[in-house]
């Protein structure tokens, strides 16, 4: 069988490029096995890939045990939470693409036969996997594993403890000292942050889609069984090979609804949507909004993971992690276990020996913590072609919600107002012109709902916005509003004390006027101007598309 290396290692033709091979301090022996590029994110300013230099160390001892060559290669990796807040947010979702770009760069440009990708965090996980589906060369998703929770006087808590301490000390619920100490204990080592944010989202959902081993989304960053794990994905990686399994095998349109199914059960990030979106277009599959409310109408709620609840992934891990839950869906038929994974096996082979072990943790099928999914899309005449909640995540008070519209043109704004006091109980807060091309990079508002919760206010003040949420925010926080205000969409024309009605269980989002008064304020927009006028972030808000079509590039 013909190797995608041979191009770059076959025949006289070749003997230019394997002499520098030769230079790397490869021997001809190695030349004749696979050629398995290793893609790390391993750097020292994002906490969730510290310790990926051990990870991709033991992926390539997992390689080599199997009769490969590992080559490590690199990649870029933006830390969320120290992004947050400020302008290094607009690059976040931004750097997807340019992740997706550089595994396609890498893979195409260096002839490998296969690819372990070791991600952690965020927009890295579905980064690599869109350029590993693009390239469609044999894969595996190895991820580095989740951060253990803090403690506080015997309380579990993670980085959305600590942006809720921020209001809570505005409001002057905590001083100080309790500030400090949250400060230095809420994070307490490597891995992605302890809850099911976006990055413990991400990498349990390449579990369920079948494109990572069984343990990848939940084992933790500190536990020796992450380091077997990476050995396994080093010797799967190399029965992908010969098998010639790819991952546009593995992903295909049963392989996302079973993600989707998951995704409800599990109460993930609402940013799964934009990357659930954006993997089935580089897998070639059609997913949209509708087949999303379908799936989480169906798909009861298992997990109540912070922000939703107390527990975090250490707890699901012990509960027998994302195995167990499926294990519940499989009991009524709510995913397909007849697919392939990269355990060479189907998931209803991987899933004989799985069993739910905490039944608080996970609930059984039959007593699920709600009826519907952990995410709802909803649809109004202030968001005609969608907006994302993640319905596990809100207070009951808040599913039916009508208010008084406090508007603002950007985060800071709104957050100013937020620490000055001047949002009060009833208010549904607008943030615009924060989407994809107009922020540009569709910023998280962590910042603003943090300090919504932290002043005990989410059970009483809604958030919509064109951008997104981070995984850590919990109460009414709609985001995602497609078409967003910088594409001439409705949330655009929303004016001060306009009233919103919200109602999350039906689907609907309305702005409470009249079809002419709409078409008035519509046709008297004016396009403001960019914020962003040069440089990347500049490109790619001239490049991207809606939120509702995943934020991907043209």
């Amino acid at each position: 069988m013909s190797r995608a290396s041979d191009r770059v290692l076959k025949g006289d033709a070749c003997a230019p490029q394997r002499s520098l091979f030769y230079a790397l301090g490869l021997t001809e022996e190695e030349l004749n096995r696979p050629l398995i590029g290793v893609v790390s994110a391993y750097s020292e300013i994002v906490p969730g890939h510290l310790h990926l230099d051990k990870i991709s160390e033991a992926v390539k001892a997992g390689i080599r045990m199997a009769g490969g060559t590992p080559i490590m290669v690199p990649s870029i990796g933006v830390c969320d939470g120290i992004a947050m807040g400020h302008i290094g947010m607009k690059y976040s979702l931004a750097s997807r693409e340019l992740i997706a770009d550089s595994v396609e760069t890498m893979a195409n440009a260096h002839g490998f036969d296969g690819l372990v990708l070791i991600p952690n965090c965020d927009k890295i996980v579905p980064g690599m996997l869109m350029g590993a589906l693009r390239v469609n060369l044999p894969a595996v998703v190895m991820s580095g594993g989740a951060m253990l929770p803090g403690n506080d006087k015997g309380k579990d808590m993670s980085l959305s403890t600590m942006f809720e301490a921020v209001g809570a000390k505005k409001a002057g619920l905590i001083d100080q000292e309790e500030l400090t100490y949250i400060e230095q204990n809420a994070c307490p080592g490597c891995g992605s942050c302890s809850g099911m944010f976006t990055a413990n989202s991400m990498n349990c959902l390449c579990e369920v889609l079948g494109i990572a081993l069984p343990g990848n989304g939940t084992i933790p960053a500190v536990y020796s069984a992450r380091m077997q794990l990476a050995k396994k994905a080093g010797m799967a990686i190399m029965d992908m090979v010969e098998k010639d399994i790819k991952p546009r095998d593995i992903i295909n349109e049963q392989a996302l609804r079973n993600g989707l199914a998951c995704d409800m059960a599990l109460g993930c990030s609402s940013n799964t949507v934009l990357h659930l979106l954006a993997i089935a277009k580089e897998a070639h599959v059609d997913i949209d909004l509708d087949i999303i409310n379908e799936v989480s109408q169906k798909t009861p709620n298992l997990c109540k993971l912070a922000p939703a609840g107390p527990d975090h992934i250490v707890d699901l891990y012990r509960a027998g992690g994302v195995q167990a839950v499926m294990k519940e869906l499989q009991k009524k038929q709510l995913i397909d276990d007849s697919l392939m994974t990269v355990t060479g096996k189907t998931i209803k082979e991987n899933l004989a020996k799985a069993v739910n072990l905490d039944h608080k943790i996970i609930k059984d099928i039959d007593t699920p913590n709600s009826p519907t999914g952990g995410i709802a899309v909803l649809f109004g005449n202030i968001a005609p072609k969608g907006c994302v909640v993640k319905r596990s995540a809100v207070d009951p008070s808040m599913l039916v919600h009508t208010g008084r519209a406090r508007v603002f043109d950007s985060e800071e704004d709104a957050i100013d107002a937020i620490y000055q006091g001047k949002i009060v109980k009833g208010d549904v807060v607008v943030i615009r012109y924060e989407g994809p091309k107009g922020g540009p990079g569709m910023r998280e508002m962590l910042n603003p709902t943090s300090a919504l919760a932290g002043m005990k206010l989410d059970k009483e003040v809604a958030l919509i916005t064109d951008g997104r949420f981070s995984g850590a925010t919990r109460g009414a926080a709609i985001g995602h509003v497609s078409p967003e205000a910088a594409a001439h969409g409705p949330i655009a024309i929303i004016q001060e004390g306009d009233t919103i009605s919200i109602d999350i269980n039906a689907g609907k989002i309305n702005l409470m006027i009249d079809e002419a008064e709409m078409q008035k304020r519509m046709d008297a927009w004016v396009k403001p101007e960019a914020k962003i006028k040069e440089g990347w972030l500049y490109r790619y808000a001239r490049l991207v598309t809606s939120a509702d079509e995943g934020a991907v590039l043209k």
